[in-house]
Parts: C-alpha cells; sequence; structure tokens
C-alpha cells in the first residue's frame, strides 16, 4: 500500500509522474473535460486544524474526477473516543483514502501504520508534501525546467520549508532559506535529505544579499504558525528585519516571482506591494493545489488499481516510459 506522508515515500520518476498528471489535469479541465476516473471513489478528509486551500480544493478536485469526499473534524472522536487501531481500520471500510491535517506528524504516521488505507499528508507540523507539489508545479509553468535554478525561503524553517527542500533536492534546485539563526531549518531534516539526494545544493543564510542574489523564486510564510501563538510578539520582533518588502526584493534579481503558502499576513511577513506586485506568483500557487492533487489522487488510483491505465490513454494522457 502506498501512503503519501512526506516525498520521502515517492521516487524523483514518481514525483515526476505525478506532477506530468497534475498539468494534464490541468489542461483537460481548462478544454472543459472533466473524466470520471474515479468514479464512486470516497475521499474521507480528517482534520484536527482549520483550512480552505487544502479542504476545499481536495474536496473539489475528487468531485471533478467523479468521486466524492466526506469532512471529518473533531466530531468524529479521531484520537478521543476510541483507539487509534479502531478508528482508522473502521474508516478503511468506508473511504478509498483519507487525507489527514494534523497538529503532530506522529498522528499521520500513525495513521499509516495500519496500512489498512492509503494515507495522504494534508499538513503537519514537520511537513506540508501537498503543498510542495503544487509549488514545484507553479515554478515549472513559470520557468520550464528547474534544474539549476533557486528558490530562496525567507522566515521560519518550518514544515513548508522542510517539505520545499526536499522537492527542491528532487527536481535539481539550489535552495536557499534566510532568516534568523535560531530559526534556520534543523540539520537533521537537512541531512536525511542529502541521505538520499547527496547532491543538494541547500545553504541557510542572516543576510539577504547572499541568500537573495541568485534567485529565481522567492517564498515566504507566516513567522508564526498555527500552535505557535504564545510565541506571536517575540516572533514579531524577531522576524522583522526578514519581512518580505520593496526593499527586501532589491537583494534579488528582477525576474524573481515572489510565492507564498497563504493565509498570509499582509504587513508582517509579506506587504501589500509584494503580494500584489506583477512578480507574484501567489493566485496561480494557489490554484494549483487542486490541479496537484488531482494528480496526487489519479497516482494513487493507479498506484492501487482504482482506474486503468487504458482510460487514461483514451482522454490522451500520457505516463513515463515504463510506469507501473
Amino acid at each position: 500500500m502506498r501512503h503519501f506522508v512526506t516525498l520521502f515515500e515517492i521516487s524523483q520518476q514518481e514525483l515526476h509522474t505525478i506532477l506530468s498528471l497534475s498539468q494534464q489535469m490541468k489542461q483537460l479541465l481548462a478544454a472543459g473535460r472533466r473524466p470520471p476516473w474515479l468514479a464512486r471513489r470516497v475521499l474521507a478528509m480528517l482534520f484536527e486544524k482549520p483550512s480552505l486551500r487544502t479542504r476545499v480544493s481536495f474536496e473539489a478536485g475528487i468531485l471533478q474526477l467523479g468521486g466524492a469526499a466526506m469532512f471529518l473534524g473533531q466530531e468524529v472522536g479521531w484520537q478521543s473516543r476510541e483507539s487509534t487501531s479502531d478508528f482508522i481500520r473502521v474508516l478503511a471500510e468506508y473511504a478509498d483514502v483519507v487525507v489527514c491535517r494534523a497538529k503532530k506528524h506522529t498522528s499521520v504516521e500513525d495513521l499509516a501504520g495500519y496500512d489498512c488505507v492509503p494515507i495522504i499528508n494534508g499538513l503537519t507540523d514537520l511537513a506540508h508534501p501537498c503543498q510542495a507539489l503544487a509549488d514545484i508545479m507553479t515554478m515549472q509553468e513559470i520557468a520550464g525546467p528547474l534544474a539549476g535554478r533557486t528558490m530562496t525561503f525567507v522566515g521560519d524553517g518550518n514544515n513548508v520549508a522542510r517539505s520545499l527542500a526536499l522537492a527542491a533536492a528532487m527536481v535539481g534546485m539550489r535552495f536557499r532559506v534566510l532568516g534568523p539563526r535560531d530559526y534556520f531549518m534543523d540539520e537533521t531534516w537537512i541531512k536525511k535529505i542529502r541521505s538520499s539526494y547527496p547532491h543538494a545544493d541547500i545553504q541557510q543564510s542572516t543576510e539577504a544579499k547572499i541568500a537573495l542574489s541568485e534567485a529565481d523564486f522567492v517564498y515566504t510564510d507566516v513567522w508564526t504558525s498555527m500552535g505557535q501563538e504564545q510565541e506571536a510578539a517575540e516572533r514579531r520582533s524577531i522576524f522583522s528585519q526578514f519581512q518580505l518588502n520593496g526593499h527586501l526584493m532589491r537583494h534579488a534579481p528582477p525576474k524573481a516571482r515572489v510565492m507564498h503558502c497563504l493565509p498570509a499576513h499582509r504587513g508582517e511577513e509579506i506587504t501589500d506591494e509584494v503580494i500584489d506586485s506583477p512578480q507574484s506568483a501567489i493566485v496561480a500557487q494557489a490554484g494549483n493545489r487542486m490541479h496537484a492533487q488531482k494528480g496526487l489522487l489519479v497516482w494513487m488510483g493507479l498506484q492501487h488499481d482504482w482506474l486503468n491505465a487504458e482510460c487514461l490513454e483514451q482522454e490522451g494522457i500520457e505516463l513515463p516510459l515504463g510506469f507501473s
């Protein structure tokens, strides 16, 4: 059984397959075609945290593919009313795939550990792999092949930064982090990336002119994530010099595009002049969440025999040579 808990669960070739499927899903939709490849398949969305993009993009995506979605909030009693073993084994009797948005990464790992239904990580404190899929898709649309390109992440080396660093290594991008030293991405994660991708080019700096000088993409995220609210005032003070504003962007090449996973705290980590500038790719980036996740769901369907590759071929969908 295949899961998507982090990008470590897939190979480089599988990443390219998912991205290719995603782009073709987007093209089909633009042409007004919504083939029901996942007809009668059920997606359970198990969420501990609030969501706009993750929830709506998955729900819209599975509906466009002919399936159905169930939103499961705290009322279902996950981790409170019964054992995880009983909960996920019963849920697997009803759903074909589960997207889980959890406070703790170990919660998603626990669900996947029972290996009774495919689990997709919809965000945890460790990683946000679905966001990284959409971001790499967006960068490819803008710049074409990404090998040798540079992405600079400004701010806290958080769950989004970790997933982007791994995705960058998988597609051959250079990855830079700009922020306070005490909030750099943890070395344990970087070592894990390099153990799988020895040529991963990851550097962290407190100096804007170093981190931004070659950036093709400048990415930022909120300084205070969900669950860190008690640190908000302290973080605003510490990160203030790393606000993505016009002054900071002057250290980046004029061609650099701006990205943000949203929601944005305008006036904190990013200013209106930057987020609404012609350099901003943020709305397209958010839109690609749905297309990337449709590609992921179709890939999951192929892995678990929910659909036959022949039905994709009938719509002109191309699969890489050697796909199995």
